[in-house]
């Protein structure tokens, strides 16, 4: 196991490219189950979550061969192999496999998702959608077991805007038979890339990305070849690196549409961005004003950008609240900030900043993802030596971080955990 260890106080400038986007791969390697013939996705991530699912299609009989950031996989050979435990354990998004392997197979058992831990997410939607279609759904031992004699197109009417939910739903319903209406479906960006991958696998869907999804059932798809869109949550994290110590930082292979309301908030503090076709530029001001964030589904600011923002709002003058309406429990990194001098206090769904604060260098541990994102930021603001554990949670989401911080003048650099440290985490 490493850590990240970070010198504080060096302004960033250059340019960095930003990799395909993790919440899209999570679900288009799932949707190659579907096909009849090899399908090649380009522009992945170098991320775990890739690596685990190129592992969970092997265990199922796929052939999957990887090419630096491009995937193809043979799904002829798949059969649908009980995956109650093991890898799917290590990240949430294993349940987009529940979705395709019934579409397929029409059957699927599947153990409960892993990944963070950001408090209550349940899959009731997924499996009302996978009923709605014809299929019965049992939890027997702590897996998820999905039987169907045959899937029938349905209107289905999502209780809560989920990504989760409208994609597994998708997924099932291409090959059901006759039409599926899916009401209040989530918009984001992601549906429409997993929705163009399938209607190039021979899909009939309109609609992907507004509220009204309509499916047509059809009886076989073949392979195709893809190419993923770029991580609009990767380069909202850059945009808000370039807002806290940038010189002048470019964000190469960006959607900007993708991140209006991220770069809303930051020009509102009075940080400079420009937008281009596939690029934006940001430059940090001197005087950063606070500002208030709610997190809200697609188009509104993204909860997945919560955390690095708030570690931003340390450095703006005056008081900002940032409330998380998406997931409420999305606060642990808090604590660690706390620890490297911010003053913030959290109330309820809401988090209190005040600044401008220095925040100083400390020892400090990612407990998931954009936590993650929060503290290695906040050790690039920070004066002296930061060290971040939990790197585990932070590989899961960003390619090459330690090459493409150094890239635009960071100090930052892995190490091995010590035995001592070792013992410590254990006994934590």
């Amino acid at each position: 196991m490493e850590k990240l260890k970070i010198a504080g106080g060096y302004p960033l400038k250059g340019t960095v490219r930003v990799s395909g986007a993790k919440n899209s791969a999570v679900a288009l390697i799932p949707a190659t189950i579907l096909a009849e013939s090899p399908v090649t996705i380009e522009g992945l991530p170098n991320i775990s979550d890739v690596e685990i699912l190129k592992d969970l299609l092997e265990e199922i009989g796929g052939k999957v061969r990887i090419s630096e950031d491009e995937m193809t996989v043979d799904p002829q050979t798949m059969i649908s192999m009980p995956l109650p435990n093991g890898k799917v354990k290590k990240l949430r998004a294993s349940y987009y496999l529940m979705g395709a392997m019934l579409g397929r197979f029409k059957k699927a058992v599947i153990g409960l998702p892993g990944g963070c831990h950001l408090g209550p997410r349940p899959i009731d939607q997924h499996i009302k959608g996978f009923e709605a279609l014809g299929a019965q759904v049992t939890n027997e031992q702590g897996a998820i077991y999905l039987r169907a004699d045959e899937l029938r197109g349905a209107r289905i009417y999502l209780d809560v805007v989920s990504v989760g939910a409208t994609i597994n739903i998708m997924l099932a319903a291409v090959r059901a038979k006759g039409r599926t209406i899916i009401e209040n479906a989530a918009k984001e960006p992601e549906i429409i890339d997993v929705a163009t991958l399938l209607t190039n696998m021979g899909a009939k869907i309109k609609g992907a990305g507004t509220d009204v999804i309509r499916i047509d059932g059809v009886e076989k798809l073949n392979g195709c070849r893809h190419t993923i869109i770029p991580d609009r949550i990767e380069a909202g994290t850059y945009l808000i690196l370039g807002a806290a110590m940038g010189e002048g930082v470019v964000i190469d292979n960006v959607i900007p549409h993708h991140l209006e309301s991220v770069i809303a908030k930051l020009r509102e503090m009075g940080v400079h961005v420009e937008s281009g076709d596939d690029q934006i530029f940001v430059k940090t001001a001197q005087n950063l004003k606070a500002v208030d964030i709610k997190t809200l589904v697609y188009p509104g600011f993204p909860t997945d950008l919560q955390q690095p923002f708030t570690t931003l709002l340390t450095r703006a003058t005056g008081s900002s609240v940032v409330t998380d309406t998406i997931y409420g429990a999305r606060f642990k990194h808090i604590d660690e900030l706390r620890r490297m001098n911010a003053n913030i206090k959290v109330e309820g769904r809401s988090a209190i900043i005040n600044g401008p604060i220095q925040l100083q260098g400390a020892k400090v541990k990612a407990s998931d993802l954009r936590a993650g994102a929060a503290l290695f930021i906040a050790g690039l603001m920070a004066e002296g030596i930061t060290e971040v554990t939990g790197l585990e949670h932070i590989d899961r989401g960003y390619s090459e971080l330690v090459e493409k911080l150094n890239g635009l003048g960071a100090t930052v650099w892995r190490e091995a955990l010590t035995q001592e440290e070792l013992e410590h985490m254990k006994n934590i």
